[in-house]
């Protein structure tokens, strides 16, 4: 259910319509727009009588919401939500590039790496210090070591952090360094793990499942939210079919509806769906023209050395090439321009 308060609602007011929700048993969640505040209720098993909450002063009108994602849906929230990272602007006009390698590997690799992606232009540094690897003999990453590698990368260049925690016991640790947590696609339905990403009020970049279903990503968005957090980004990294000349099938089909039924900010990472550098630019340029927000890209001085995920990963060489095709798709679509370097 949806509350929508009057323009000139008093504060009074909102406090006491939330006091009113908790009473009944239910979570408010106030969710400010350009004009007006509206406030979610979640919680809820059985139908909410209406008339208990129209009544009160400073209420305009409420709404019930039938989709079983409350928070995530354009039903409670109409606009889009733009959120400000360290100075970077996700979800508004502005098309946000993600990149650094798969895992932070040495203090050299990591910090060198930044600064030159910040003078190709990336907004934001992406690098694992905990990897999740399909067999437990490969690199596992750094572990608190990589953190401080990487709180050194983002002081020498101004990037801000995009980087997992795998479990719940680790996200206080990364919470300390990263500007944005990510869960990774194995981790979408670990549900311990996205309450504790709610609880924590970092930025959490959620990736989806690689046989998740449209509902089970926004649900799993949900549980994040529900816990007070509503500062979530959706990522599409590919899910598993029966094509094999690739690691998984990029769904770019998934990003206009999710920019549809959702309010929430929407980047694609086409290394992970590609698994091979080769066809990473064009999945690149497909992701921006079907309407997502951003990307998010496996870049490498020498990928042929990386300890993880080398055959994914472009070299600098490439993510200039990159950033270049971009500069001239990005107007195409009514976005706001990247800056010629």
């Amino acid at each position: 259910m949806l509350i929508v308060m009057k323009a000139d609602a008093a504060q009074e007011d909102i406090n006491r319509v939330c006091d009113l929700v908790r009473d009944m048993g239910l979570t408010p969640h106030a969710m400010p727009g350009p004009s007006r505040l509206a406030i979610g209720i979640t919680g809820n098993t059985e139908p909410i009588d209406p008339d208990r909450l129209s009544i009160l002063p400073g209420v305009i009108e409420v709404i019930r919401v039938t989709r079983p994602y409350k928070l995530t849906s354009r039903d409670m929230k109409p606009d889009n939500t733009v959120l400000t990272i360290a100075g970077v602007e996700l979800g508004g006009r502005d098309i946000v590039v993600i990149a650094g390698p798969c895992a932070v590997e040495s203090r050299e690799q990591m910090v060198e790496t930044a600064q030159r992606l910040k003078e190709l232009g990336a907004h934001m540094l992406r690098g694992g210090a905990f990897k999740p690897r399909t067999s437990p003999y490969a690199f596992q990453g750094l572990g608190r070591k990589g953190l401080e590698i990487l709180a050194e990368a983002r002081a020498a260049t101004g990037l801000p952090i995009v980087t997992e925690a795998l479990s719940t016991d680790e996200i206080d640790l990364v919470a300390e360094v990263a500007d944005v947590i990510q869960i990774g696609a194995r981790n979408m339905q670990n549900y311990a793990l996205l309450k504790r990403a709610g609880q924590c009020g970092k930025p959490v970049l959620l990736k989806r499942g690689m046989a998740a279903t449209f509902e089970e990503f926004l649900l799993a968005a949900e549980y994040i939210m529900s816990e007070g957090n509503h500062k979530v980004i959706l990522c599409e990294r590919g899910i598993r079919t029966f094509s094999d000349y690739s690691r998984f099938t990029l769904d770019l089909s998934v990003v206009p509806e999710l920019k549809r039924i959702s309010h929430l900010p929407v980047v694609v990472d086409p290394s992970h769906a590609a698994g091979r550098r080769d066809i990473v630019i064009p999945l690149a340029r497909a992701a921006i023209a079907a309407g997502a927000d951003g990307l998010m890209v496996e870049a490498h001085p020498d990928p042929n050395q990386a300890l993880s995920d080398g055959p994914q990963t472009l070299s600098l060489e490439m993510f200039d090439e990159l950033m270049e095709e971009l500069r001239m798709i990005v107007p195409a679509v009514k976005r706001n321009s990247l800056p010629t370097l």
